[in-house]
Parts: structure tokens; sequence; C-alpha cells
């Protein structure tokens, strides 16, 4: 196989599932759903709790878990919604809302379901398929029936649409040991529906042009047999599309995979690509267009059984059984190669590179172009031109090109070249330019426009600019497409798009000049220039810095205040602190131009930060007071305006009454002084509300003083009436009290002392006594309200005012009545006058007060009339009735009767009342009120216990008599003997008695019990005699208390339960009584249970069932025999009774003695009884254990229910192996029966029986066991078996490690080879055994299957084996081409070939590491180090490679090298080059070097050729030197050499007149009067003729120097000439233009229309005369032209 570089695929293992924490097992179709690359959801249980795990593809690491009951979940390929199905029962969950947005519940069975969109689930049910939408409330939409062929088929894909138009569910079946496939194709549109063999399919949308219509495709796989297809076709398409022609293509299966077939599908929409994978984990790439087979091979070793489409590698993604989740996309580096290449395949591969812009076929589309191009197919190498990928032919390049070659057709070969590419693409920013120019200048703009609108020409400045001056709206469009903001902002300025302006800025980005801008339009349009600066300051940071007081100066300077002032107002709406400025500055505004729109602006409170004082002042001398009171601070400032302007100049109380909550307390309360001072008149009414309104922050305190300094008691009362109501302070209330005291207000006196709870009461009630107010009735409610009635009684009393008591309790509150009687009582008041209040307030007066009242007077009977009257009344309440009671038991008045037959007093009450006068009377009492503890107190003090001991029986609480009968109780005794002489008697009820009885047994009294029962039940002619329940307790006290009764009482008594008795008895070891006690009722089971099991009597045990000879009987004895160990005696028992239901315990009890054979016989007979499981294995099992082989054999042979696993596991544990043979293979369990026959040492047997079970760990044990025993071909048939499962490849080995038996284990691995289970593990390792212990095999090895190893694992072998080439050849196929060579160069002698060394080093990927091989071939191979060089010139840096070969001295060496790459102009190149040149003395290729590869230090070599001895070589110096501009440097070199025209040559190229001048003298000097004449004209422009005649005339030689001068008199002569004729036409010019500005001149005093006076410059004094400097000016332009 290839390496993975050049693989056409990108495959890449993303994680794996398990390295999360989900387990293995939890990893298959039925518990792992992925519906697209961003979710894998996950059904596991852990910990006994079913959870959902939910892991985001893109950040694995942190994967969510839930727990979830649900069956099945599915997770939205899109959003966070999830769905849950239970059963039936679907559910579809918000995880980011955490919250259920749907529910349904399905009446038929779901079998499949699937997300089909982002909105809709797809249900696959036993007859139907559905639709059900998340959104809404609607339940699931039948689509269609389930065809007949799907029954019996597992679901295993539903595909839909992209229009949502087809269906297909895909169904596969097992048919023999083929797996079929079953496809349903169901039309939404038609409601048909077709039936279609196949495994997997997909709907696939594909436009043959990018951006054209699509066709509509359905694409399916299928295998039946050896058959296997691909088909796509085609089920719709777009208007405008071409139809596509159906394909049809054969899948192919490898031989070592005939059970393979298609599980998956899916179209990556990129490439146009189908992914096929099968269920081998083969992945197959199928070309959508063509069909054709672009790739196939093994990705996975296990099923890859759910996939999905990858975005981000446009490929897909797959998780197989192991849990690995895969994604497998197109390598874009190397598909294109691959199908060029590997499939042969050159138009396919032209047209992936041009559709989708892959690399890989540059070439061919270069050469092609080339090919056309040179044939003179201008249109076909045009269009491959368009398609070339990546437009590497679309350059300036090939448009010169086209503009050269001639026209077809006469149509310019460029024209045909645009028009292909405008038809095919768009154009890019050269090719526009190119285009667009001829247009522009032909005037065509409309081609433009449309080309524009059509997307077909890329924008570029340039291109807006070419625009402009003809077409500024189309300018102002391409300015926009290419984002060149300024432009885009100036094109809307010039246009007037103010608004646009600003959205265009913020759209963009940009920040323009926008003062300049404003400035602009503030005078032609004010209100555009304010809505401007608006938006600008609105635009917050995204329209730049831009400081708002400039804005403000741009209006300001125009005089703009309105504009100014709206958008100041606008700007100041935040009301933010750093805008203060500002405020003022619009307040100031404001004021002086338009004080009316300052008081609105202030009224409206929209400015809150500016200078407060400034603006006050102002507003104050505008008339604005309110405004300035607003804003001043001072409150002398205040003051002033309030004492000197009328209250109603400022606005009444509607301005001042809010405007004093904004001072301060302080300057309130004073101010508020100086109004009362100044006015108190007119200032009262205003100050009073100011007071009312403020009362709490000023302090009702403070103003009541304010009010009282200035003597104002209206003010007072009216601002205290306002507050009171509100207030809860006691001076305000009793200021109030006062104040409407004073002014005469009873009735708000009244009102207060009644409603109010907050005045002072012992303050006012003084202030009223003392004010003696013509009504009392102020004092009664305060006095009653505050319980002062005792002092109020004592004060009315005093002064005679018994009206007001009278009116007091009748009117105001009968409830005090009690307190006033006792006080008039205390003031011995006439009893007549009491009694009379008394009767007078009759049932209004609380009774229980007036008696508690009255009776702690001792003056009870003074009330007993009116408790008579009540009573008689049908009064019910306990109070009069105690009362009454009282009175009759202190006058003797039939007390006794009334106690008894009275229902309304309290017993308690009148009892303690009793107790000292009547005890009897108190128990009377106590007895009607059930009051437990005080009768039982009164009796014992009065020693009255048979009235205690009638009371208990009576009352029957079993808590009472627990309380009396308790030890520390000294009346106890009396109080027993009380109750069994007097208080149980035949007339008392039975359960009054037992509750007695029972009391005696809590409280632990055995001896008196047992008295009392005896009197009770012993007694004959008792009513209780033969009561059950009593004799029972009889005996079971007599066996707490006195067992030496108990015998007697078990014969003499024949109704007591005797169960109960004879368990009792166990319980105290009276064995002999109780079984007294089951035998007299015949309760033999029971009675020979005694014997047996508690008095060990076994032999009497048998005589007694021998004597009832009862199967309970027998079978009870056999149970004690068993406990007792004697197994034989109770089988026997067991047989006689004939009973098995005990077999579990005779089971147990004969396993654990051994007694197999006595087991047996009772199994026996249990069999006939019972088909228990339980029997038949337990007999299988003692056959076994009694070696009666025979009889096991023809048990298990018959029908039996025996669990012969269990036995054969028994057996095989304790060492019955010949037994467990018997089992083992009567069950067929080949596994256990082949570990069974290595313990009996059956060696083939056991192999035999091992390749029936086919168990792992089965093999394993036979393995391990022929291994010990040396029997490798047995060992061997079992190792093939466990080698192909890799996680267990690693122990085998070890195994035969340890043993030394290696060529066994080699042999092993190699023999598995062949097997189509054959995994990576086995290859791998091999060759690590080969490394070991065979290492003349490895290298073959690796060659051979260096596709099937884990190459790093391998490589670490080796290493550590010190296999260097097989190292290298290891890391070269692994891509590690940086380690081979390392490898090679460390290890030389073994592992380096110059061949394989030149094949990797090319793919190294460290440039380090080709240096390292420079170094290394300088020291080892010389001779090679060119060649090498030449192969990784791309990879090193020349100057790089100089410096090592420099360093190591081998510069001449790598010369060839040096030389065939100094084409690529490198400086250190050349300067190695130059230098070997210099060495070699070889001048002519050193001249040739400098002049075509100019990158080198020229003045360092120009400085070691001026030394050269070589003349040659001081010439290139000299050429170095001028070519650097050093003239002077070159010049002299040349003249000391003697090169003459070497030095004119380098005179004429510096341009420099003074070198030629002193190369004159030299020449002059010397004598050389050829070489002087020769430097005239080679530097005719530098030299002076002054300068040329006068060396010349002094040295004589004007014959050299002649022709020099008639040169230069030419051309001055010809000057003149021009200049002549120049200055002619110009006076010519000057003359027309005279004689229209005198035209004009004439025109204009006339009043005619005509053209406006001209001017040039130049022009000036009197019209139409140009002065002197006209024509110098004029001369000097042409002179300077010429």
């Amino acid at each position: 196989m290839a390496a993975t570089s050049e693989l056409p695929i990108a495959f890449q293992e993303l994680f794996k599932l398990t390295a999360l924490g989900i387990k293995e097992e939890s990893i298959s179709f039925d518990t792992v759903t992925l519906e697209s690359d961003k979710y894998i959801c996950v059904r596991e249980t852990v910990g006994g709790k079913a959870q959902v795990v939910m892991v985001d593809v893109n950040a694995p690491k942190t994967p969510q878990r839930i727990n979830m009951l649900a069956t099945a979940v599915l997770m939205n390929p899109e959003v966070k919604v999830l769905a849950l199905r239970a059963e039936n029962q679907l559910q579809i969950f918000n995880l980011d809302m955490k919250s259920m947005m749907k529910e349904y519940t399905m009446t038929e069975d779901v079998q499949f379901w699937k997300w089909v969109d982002v909105k809709n689930l797809a249900i696959v049910t036993s007859s139907s398929v559905y639709h059900w939408s998340m959104e809404g409330t609607s339940a699931p939409v039948k689509i269609c029936d389930r065809i007949p062929e799907l029954v019996g088929t597992q679901i295993i894909s539903y595909r839909m649409s992209g229009d949502g138009k087809w269906t297909a569910v895909v169904g596969i079946s097992l048919s023999g040991s083929q797996v079929v496939g079953t496809m349903q194709l169901y039309s939404l549109e038609r409601q048909q529906v077709q039936h279609i063999p196949g495994h997997a399919c997909a709907f696939f949308d594909f436009a043959a042009e990018a951006g054209g219509p699509k066709n509509n495709l359905f694409v399916f796989a299928s295998r039946n047999g050896d058959d296997s297809k691909l088909n796509i076709v085609e089920i719709g398409r777009e208007e405008g599309a071409t139809a596509y022609a159906k394909k049809t293509v054969n899948v192919f299966f490898p031989p070592e995979a005939a059970a393979d077939f298609p599980v998956s599908m899916q179209v990556s929409p990129k490439y146009n690509t189908v992914f096929l994978v099968t269920k081998f984990g083969y992945i197959h790439l199928y070309d959508i267009e063509s069909g054709t087979c672009l790739y196939m091979n093994r990705i996975s070793g296990e099923t890859i059984f759910v996939t999905a489409l990858h975005a981000a590698t446009d490929g897909i993604i797959g998780i197989n059984k192991k849990g690995q989740v895969l994604t497998v996309g197109v390598n874009p580096d190397t598909i294109v190669p691959y199908i060029q290449q590997t499939l042969g395949n050159v138009p396919l591969a032209v047209k992936w590179a041009s559709r989708y812009s892959l690399p890989g076929a540059d070439d061919l589309f270069k050469a092609q172009f080339q090919r056309l191009f040179a044939a003179g197919d201008v249109a076909g190498a045009a269009r491959i031109a368009a398609q070339s990928p990546r437009g590497i032919l679309r350059t300036p390049e090939t448009i010169a090109l086209f503009q050269k070659a001639p026209p077809v057709n006469n149509v310019p070969a460029i024209l045909q070249y645009f028009n292909v590419l405008l038809e095919t693409t768009k154009l890019n920013a050269y090719e526009t330019m190119q285009l667009a120019r001829p247009v522009v200048a032909q005037g065509k703009m409309q081609l433009l426009e449309q080309w524009l609108t059509e997307d077909k020409l890329e924008c570029s400045e340039e291109l807006g600019d070419l625009f402009k001056a003809s077409n500024p709206k189309l300018a102002l469009s391409v300015y926009l497409r290419a984002e060149v903001s300024p432009k885009v902002v100036q094109c809307l300025a010039e246009t007037g798009q103010f608004d646009n302006i600003v959205v265009y800025a913020q759209r963009a980005n940009y920040t323009p000049d926008w003062i300049s801008i404003l400035g602009s339009i503030a005078l032609s349009n004010p209100d555009a220039a304010k809505d401007l600066a608006l938006r600008i300051v609105q635009g917050g940071e995204a329209m730049g810095s831009v400081d708002v007081s400039a804005i403000v100066d741009v209006f300001a300077r125009c005089n703009l205040i309105q504009q100014a002032t709206g958008f100041l107002l606008e700007v100041l709406k935040p009301d933010r602190e750093e805008d203060a400025a500002l405020q003022t500055r619009l307040l100031e505004m404001s004021l002086v131009a338009a004080p009316q729109v300052a008081d609105a602006i202030l009224g409206n409170d929209m400015l809150s930060h500016y200078n407060r004082q400034r603006v006050a002042e102002l507003c104050e001398k505008t008339g604005l007071f309110q405004r300035a009171l607003e804003n001043y601070s001072d409150i002398a400032d205040i003051t002033r305006i309030l004492t000197s302007v009328p209250p109603a100049n400022l606005g009444g109380a509607d301005f001042l009454v809010p405007y004093f909550g904004k001072i301060s307390i302080e300057g309130a309360l004073a101010a508020l002084d100086q109004m009362l001072a100044a006015n108190l008149r007119q200032n009262l009414q205003v100050v009073i509300q100011i007071a009312t309104k403020y009362s709490e922050p000023f302090t009702p305190q403070e103003l009541i003083a304010l009010f009282e300094k200035h003597k104002s008691v209206e003010g007072l009362f009216f601002y205290l009436g306002s507050i009171v109501n509100f207030s809860q302070d006691p001076d305000v209330h009793y200021k109030y009290i006062e104040a409407a005291s004073k002014a005469n207000q009873l009735q708000e006196v009244t009102r207060i002392c009644r409603d109010s709870n907050c005045y002072d009461p012992e303050r006012t009630k003084n202030f009223l006594k003392e004010a003696q107010l013509p009504d009392q009735l102020p004092l009664i409610i305060v006095c009653d309200r505050f319980d002062f009635v005792d002092e109020l009684t004592r004060y009315l009393y005093a002064n005679n005012m018994m009206k007001y008591i009278e009116i007091y309790i009748r009117q105001v509150n009968a409830l005090r009545a009690p307190l006033v009687i006792g006080t008039l009582l205390d003031l011995d008041a006439n009893e007549d006058t009491v009694r009379e209040l008394v009767l007078l307030v009759k049932d209004a007066c609380p009774a229980q007060e007036l008696i508690d009242e009255v009776e702690k007077r001792s003056r009870l009977k003074l009330l007993r009339p009116w408790l008579e009257e009540r009573a008689g009344a049908g009064a019910t309440d306990a109070a009069t009735f105690n009362a009454l009671a009282k009175i009759y038991v202190e006058t003797s008045n039939s007390p006794e009767e009334f106690l008894k037959t009275n229902e309304f007093y309290e017993p308690l009450v009148v009892g303690k009342f009793c107790e000292k006068r009547e005890p009897l009377l108190a128990v009377v009492a106590y007895t009607k009120g059930t009051c437990d503890a005080e009768l039982i107190a009164v009796t014992n003090e009065n020693s009255l216990y048979k009235d205690q001991a009638r009371y208990l029986v009576a009352r029957a609480d079993a808590d009472l008599w627990a309380t009396v009968l308790v030890a520390d109780n000294e009346h106890r005794r009396e109080l027993i003997d009380a109750v069994v002489q007097s208080a149980l008697t035949t007339k008392t009820e039975p359960e009054k008695v037992s509750v007695a009885v029972k009391a005696f047994m809590d409280a632990e009294l055995p001896n008196e019990l047992i008295e009392l029962l005896e009197k009770i039940v012993l007694d004959d002619s008792g009513r209780f005699a033969g009561n059950r329940n009593l004799q029972t307790l009889l005996i079971i006290t007599a066996v707490k208390a006195d067992t030496s009764r108990v015998r007697e009482y078990i014969e003499r008594l024949d109704k007591f339960v005797p169960v109960q008795i004879a368990n009792i008895c166990i319980g105290a070891e009276l064995y002999e009584e109780a079984f007294l006690a089951f035998a007299k009722f015949d309760l033999n089971v029971e009675a020979v249970d005694v014997l047996g099991n508690y008095l060990k009597d076994l032999e009497r045990a048998t005589d007694f069932a021998k004597k009832v000879d009862m199967p309970e009987v027998w079978s009870s004895l056999a149970e004690s025999q068993l406990t007792a160990g004697d197994i034989a005696a109770g089988v026997d028992a067991y047989i006689k009774a004939d009973d098995a239901s005990k077999y579990d315990v005779v089971i147990t009890a004969a396993n654990e003695a051994g007694a197999f054979a006595d087991l047996v016989r009772f199994l026996q007979m249990a069999r006939k009884k019972l088909r228990e499981t339980a029997i038949e294995t337990e007999l299988c099992y003692a056959y076994a254990r009694t070696e009666q082989l025979s009889d096991l054999e023809d048990f298990i042979n018959g029908p039996h229910g025996a669990q012969i696993l269990n036995v054969g596991e028994r057996c095989f544990g304790e060492g019955l192996y010949a037994a467990a043979k018997i089992l083992f293979n009567n069950i067929s369990n080949y596994a256990r029966l082949a570990t069974t026959l290595v313990r009996l040492g059956e060696y083939q047997a056991a192999v035999d029986a091992a390749s029936k079970a086919n168990n792992i760990q089965t093999w394993k044990e036979v393995n391990a066991a022929c291994v010990e025993q040396e029997k490798f071909r047995l060992a061997r048939i079992c190792g093939l078996h466990i080698i192909v499962n890799a996680e267990e490849l690693d122990s085998l080995i070890r195994f035969y490690e340890a043993r030394g038996h290696f060529d066994e284990i080699i042999a092993l691995i190699e023999g598995g080879l062949g097997d189509e289970r054959a995994h990576t593990g086995m290859f791998t390792e091999l060759a690590i055994l080969y490394s070991k212990y065979q290492r003349e095999s490895l290298l073959e090895h690796l060659k051979m299957f260096r596709a099937k190893i884990n190459v790093p694992k391998v490589l670490r072998a080796c290493e550590v084996a010190h296999m260097w080439p097989e190292m290298v050849f290891l890391c070269v196929h692994y891509d590690e081409h940086d380690r081979a060579i390392e490898i090679m160069i460390e290890h030389s002698a073994l592992a380096w070939e110059h061949v394989k060394f030149k094949d990797v080093i090319i793919n190294v990927k460290s440039a380090n590491v080709a240096y390292r091989a420079v170094s290394f071939y300088i020291d080892e191979q010389p001779m090679l180090l060119v060649d090498l060089l030449h192969t990784i010139t791309a990879k090193v840096d020349p100057a790089r490679v100089v410096g090592i070969a420099r360093k190591r001295s081998v510069l001449a060496l790598i010369k060839p090298w040096l030389l065939d790459i100094q084409t690529v102009n490198n400086a250190a190149v050349n300067e190695a080059v130059n230098e070997l040149f210099i060495e070699e003395e070889d001048f002519a290729a050193l001249r040739e070097s400098i002049e075509s590869h100019d990158a080198f230090d020229a003045l360092e070599l120009a400085v070691r050729c001026e030394k050269h001895e070589l003349l040659e070589f001081r010439r290139i110096a000299a050429l170095l030197y001028k070519s650097n501009g050093r003239w002077q440097q070159s010049l002299e070199l040349s003249k000391s050499d003697g090169l003459f025209k070497d030095a004119m040559v380098t005179v004429a190229d510096s341009g420099e007149p003074e070198l030629a001048e002193d190369l004159l003298r030299f020449f002059v000097a010397e004598g050389n009067h050829e070489c002087f004449a020769a430097a005239l004209f080679t530097c005719y422009d530098l030299v002076k003729p002054d300068v040329v005649l006068e060396l010349a005339w002094r040295n004589r030689i004007m014959d050299y120097m002649m022709p020099y001068m008639v040169q230069v008199t030419k051309d001055y002569t010809s000057k003149v000439d021009q200049l002549v004729a120049a200055n002619s036409r110009r006076e010519a010019v000057e003359a027309e233009q005279e004689a229209a500005s005198a035209e004009v001149g004439v025109n204009m005093m006339m009043g005619t229309d005509g053209p406006a006076l001209l001017t040039y410059p130049g022009a000036g004094g009197a019209a139409g005369a140009a002065p002197m400097g006209g024509v110098m000016n004029a001369g000097n332009y042409f002179v300077n032209t010429l």
C-alpha cells in the first residue's frame, strides 16, 4: 500500500470512546447514535443506573452524563435537543432550556428512528413510516406503509431527499449465509412506492456546473452473491438542468471479504464524492459525475456501524465497535496526482483539478494551453486558461500573449480570451483593468454596468478611478464593492448623500474628517448639517472620536443658534457629568438668545451637571425667578428672592412647596422663619402648606417651636391637624389636644383621645383633669383606654359624678364594670347602690371577672340574686355555676345533689373548694370530672381506699393502674386488698377485669396476680371460671412466678391455649410440661418435636411415632434425626413418611456428612413424588460421588431436569474428571470438556473439543497445557485460533518466550498470517520476534508486510536489536525520513546506501538533517557529494552549504554544483564561484560570472582583483568600481594600466564633467593627442567648448580639436534657428490674442454678450501688451524643451 502521504484520502482517528470512560460493551449499533458531526450519544449502565453519555466531537474530553431510563436517544444534528424513547413512548427534550418540548406515545412498536433534518424525526414502526416535527404540538404524521418485503428485516437506515419529496427505508436480513438488503423507495408527491434490493443509499443534489441547476440523484449500493453494484439514478431535476445519465458501477470486494456487504453511505457535497463503507471496514470512493471508483481500501479492522458527514474534512465521520471515532476525507493535495498516475485517468484528473481548484495537474494545464495556443486555437487556449486550477494561467503574461497574438476571423485574440472568461467565470483585478480601459475609451459604459451586475468584474480602487470621470454613480458602486472608504465618502459628499455617509461609515467601520464635512454643508443646508452631526455623535466609537464642542463651534461660527440648540439637546439627553461644560454653554446661549427656550429646558429637568450659579444669576436677571431659586444653592440668595418676591409671583404653593423639599433643612427652616417675620398674614398659608408637606424632615418639634415663636395658634392648630392623623409623635398628639382644647374644639379633643394611640396618657389625663372641661367624656375615654379606671372611679365618686359612672359602665365600656364595682366596694359604697349597678349591667358584664372581684372581697353572697337570675335565664358558663356551687356548699343547700346533677360547673375548681370542707363531696366532684390525680390524692389522704378501688376498676385505665401500683406507693397494699376483696365482683364487666389483671401483670405482681386469678378462675361458681384467657394467664403467671404449680394447673384446667402454653413452657425449659400440654390436646407433631429437639430423647420419640404412626410425626422425627446427625435413620423416617418436601434439608445434611449412598435412596424416593430440578441435580451429583457412573449415564441419557452444567462444574472442581467428562459431553459443553480432557491427559481429544467450542479462553487453556507437555503440533492448532485476537497475542507470546519456545511461537504466527482474520498485531509481533530470534528473516518480512505492521512498535524493537537497515526501511515507509537519514549517518557501515540515501533525503522535513548529510558526505563520501547536493538543492540554503564547504576547505569539491545553481543569483554562491575563478586565474569565466550574476560584494571582489598580477583581473576590478559608482577609482586604475579606452568609457558613463576635464588634461600632459581627440567625441556631452579650446590653443593641438569644434558649431547654429522660429510663432499668437482682447473690451462696453476676459501667465500692464519678461520666459521654455 502506498505511503499515507500519497493516499488520495485523509484518514484520522479523532479519539476513542473507551478513553472517555465508556465501556466497550456499550458500543454497538443499538446503543450509539451519530446524527451529525457534532455530538455522539451512548447509552450505558453504570453502577446499576442507566445513563446517557453525550460527547461533543469538537471537545470530547468533557463528556456529559445524564441519568436516563430511555432505551434509545438521538441528538439533534444542529441544536442541543435530545430525542428520547422508552419502548414506544417518545419525548423531545431541550437541553439548554432544560425543558421537555414534546411527548407522544406510539400505538405501534418502534423499530427505527432518525433525525431527517433539524426539525423532523422519522419513525419507522412495524407497519408504517411517520414524520414528527419537534415544533408545535402536532402528533407524528404518517408518511406511508411499509412494503411486505421489509417484514422480518432489521431496519438500519432511513434517508430523505433534500427537498423532502423522496424517502428510503433500508433493512437487512439473513438468508442462508448471506446478508440480504431490502430498500423501500417512496415518492411523497406521487405517493408511489418501489422495492429495490440494496444495503445502503443516499439522496444527493448534483450540479454539473458550479452554481448551476441541480439534478436530484438517488445513489444506492447492493450485493447479491458475487454481483455487487453501485447505482446512481436521476429522480428529478431543476429547470434548465441537463438530464443525468444513469451510472451502474461494479463494487469490488476482495476474496478475503467474501461475506462483506455495504452498511452505510454518505455523499460529500464539496467534491461530489460517494463514501461507501462496508461491514468489514472497507471504504470505497466514487465520483458522482462519472461513476468512477476513485479509491478502495480497508480502514478499520472492526465494523464501522454508524457514519455521518464531517464538515471539517468534507468527508465522513464514523465509529467502529472498538470505540474509535474515525474521519475519512478527500486529500486535496494528492487526489489529482493519484487519479492521474495511479488510476491513469488524465481527463478525470484534469476535471477534478479544474472543478475543485486542486493542485497536481498544473503541468497538464500549462502544456495543453501552450499546445492549443501554438496551434492557433485561441478559443480553446482561452477556455483552458479559464478552467485552470487556482488561476495559474490567468496572469499578465497570458494576457500579453493574447494581446500579441494575431486576430482570428478579424476578431482580436485578446477579445476572444475575455469573452471566454466572461462566459465561464469572474475576472480578476488585473484582467478587469485590462478589459475596462478600452471599453471606457470607447464609451460603452453599459457593458461595464452589465458585467458588474452579473458580478463578472473584480472591483478595485483603480477601476473606480477609471469610471469616476464618466460615471460617478458607477464609480461609487465600484468603490463600495472594493471597500475603498475614502473614495466612497468623497463620492457621497459630492452627490449630497449625507445620510448615506453615516450609514456607510458605520457599516464599513471607517472614520472620515467629520468637522470638514459639517463645515462644508452647514451654510447650504443647516438642518442637514444638524442631522448629520447627530448621526455622527450617536454613532459613538463606530463613527470615530469627534469633539462635540468643535461641532458646536461650527454652528456658532455660522450663527446657527437654533441648530446648535437642537443638536445639543439631542446630544445632552443622557445627562452625563462629563458634558457639564456643554450643558452650561447650551443654557447660556438659550438665556441670551431665547429665554423661553431656556425656561423649557430647565423646566423639563433635562440637564443636571451645568454651572448652576452662573445659570441662576442669568435667570434672575431675565426674571425667571423660579429657575433662579432652583439653581441657587446659597441660602442668602434664596432668602433674598423669597422675602422680596410675593409668593404669587413665585408660582404660589404649587412651586414653593416642592421647592422647599430641594433645599437643606436648616436653610428651609431659616427661610420659613424669615417669611413669617417679613409678612405673617401674607405668607402664613404657604408656610402651613410647606410645614405640612415636610413635617417629617423638618421635625414637628422645630415647626411647633416656629409657630409658637410667632404666637400663631391658628397656624399651630392647622399644621398639627394636618399631620396628627399620620404622626406617631406623642408631643404632636398632646399639642394638638391642647391646641384643640384652647380653641374649644371638643369634638376634635374627643376624637383624638378616642382614636389616637400616640399621646402620653398620664400627661393627657392630668391635663384633662386640670382643664375642667364641660364634658368629662374625653377624660373617661383616656382612663378607659389606658387602665386608669380605678383613678377615674375615685375621681368621679369623690366629685359626686355618679351619673358619669353609670354612663361609663352602660354606654362606654360595660366590660370595666367589675373594676368599677370592686373600687366602689373598696370605697364602702352602699351595697344597694352596688347591687343596682350590678343588676343594671346584666349580661353585658363578664361574669368571671365580676365574681373574682367580689369573691376577693369575701362578698360572694352579694351576687346570689344576680347569679340565680343568670342561671334561670339559661346561662351555661362555668363561672356562674362554680359560684352557685360554692354558695350551696357553704350554705349546705343540697350540695351533693347539685354536684351530681349539674353539668355546667368545673369539677376541679369545686372539688378543690370542697377538699377541706367535705372530702366526700370532693370525691363526688372529682369522679364526675374524671380528675384522676386529684381523686387519688384526696382518697389516699382521707383513707378512702374502697372508693379509690371502685373508681380504678370503673375507669379501666391501664396508665392510671400503673400509677397507683408502683412500688413506691405507700398505699399500694391497702389498695390491692380493697381491689381483691370488694372491687372485682361478679357484676364487674369482663373487659374491666381484664384491664385490672393486666395492670397487675404489668406491675410485676405475680403472687398478687395469682391470688387474684385463683379467686376468679378456680372458683367453679364464679362467672370467670371457664374463661380461656384467664386460664391461660393463670398458667403463664405460674410459669413466671411458681413453676411448681404449672403441671397441676395444666392437669386441672382444660380451656387454656395449648400451643401458647407449650411454647412458653419450652421457653422456660419446662419441656415435660410442654409435652404434656401438646399431648393433652393431641398435638402429636409438636409433641414428638419436643421429645426429639428439646428432650433429645430420640428413642422415646421413635416409640411415640410408632404409637401414633402418622406421616407428619415420622417427618418431624426425621427432621430431628437429621439434626442429630443420624442421616440413615432420618432418611428411613422420611421414607416411612413418604415425605419428599424437605429434600433440600436432606440434601444439605447428606452433603455435609458425605452420606451420598443414603442420599441416593432418599432422592430416588423423592424423584417419584417431585420433579424438582434440585432433586434431579443432586441425584446426578450423588451418582458421581458414589462412582455409579453407569447409573449416571443411564440417568442423564433418560428424561430428567438436572442442571448438568452445575453438576459438571462441581465434579470438575472436586477432581471427579471422569464424571465431569460424561456430563460435559452430554450437554455438548466443549469448552469445559476440553479443560476436563486436559486434566485427564487426553490432549488430542481436548483439541477436538476446543475446536467444537471455538472459545478463546478454551483455546488458551488447551494451548497452555499442550505447550507444557511440549505437544507443539496440538499447541499450534490452538494457537492459530488465539493469535487472531489482538488482545490475547501479547500474553501468548510471553507464555512461549518464558518457556524458551522461540521457534515454535514464530512458526505459529507465520502459520496464521494467511488467515483472513490476520491483524496488524500479528505482523507486528512477528517482526519483533524476528528481531530477537531470527534476525535474517526480518527485512524480508518488513518488505512483504510493511503496510500491515505497527511501525513505531517495530522501530523500537529494531533499535533495541541494533538492526539499522531494517530501521531505515521502516522509517522510509513510515514517512520518518529525517530519522532514516540520521540512522544511515550514525550507522553508515551497515545502513548507508548512496541511492537509497538520495531517495530518502528529498523527503526530509528538517533542513538541519540535510546540512548534517552534507557534512557526512564530506567526511565519508566526498566523491559523491556533488551528486547529493544536486538532489537536495531545493531543501538547503546555498549560503549555508558554501559556509560548510569553506569551513571544511572543500569549496572546489562542490564547484560543479555551484555552477549549476548560480542561476539563482545567490550572493554566497556567486562569491564562492568568483573566489574559485580567481584561484584558477580564469578571468574570462570570472568576467562572465560578474556580468551574469550581480548578487555579490562587488567592492570586496574589486579590491582582490585590483591587486592581482594579471592585467585582465585588474580590468575586472576597474569594471567593478565603475559598476558601483566608484568612477575615480575605476579611472585611476585604467589610467595606471594604460587602458585609455576603458578610461574614456568610464568617464562617459559617469556623466561627471570634472572627470572628463581631468582626463583631457591627463592626455594633454601625457602628450597622447590621439586619445585627446577620441575623448572629445566619447565625452562630447560632458566637456565644455571653452575648456577644450583653451587646452588645444595652449598646447598647440588645434588640429586634434577642430573636428570637435565643427560639431559644436553645427549644434549651436541649429539651436539658434529653432529659437528664431519659435519666437516668430509666439509673436503671431500674441498678436491674435491682442486683437481678441480689444474686441472683447468693445463688446463689454456696449453691453453685448461675449466671452469673459481671458488672462494668461505673464499678462499685465496695458490691455493686450506683453511685458518684456514674456519673451524671455517663452525662450527659456523652448530652450528647456530642446
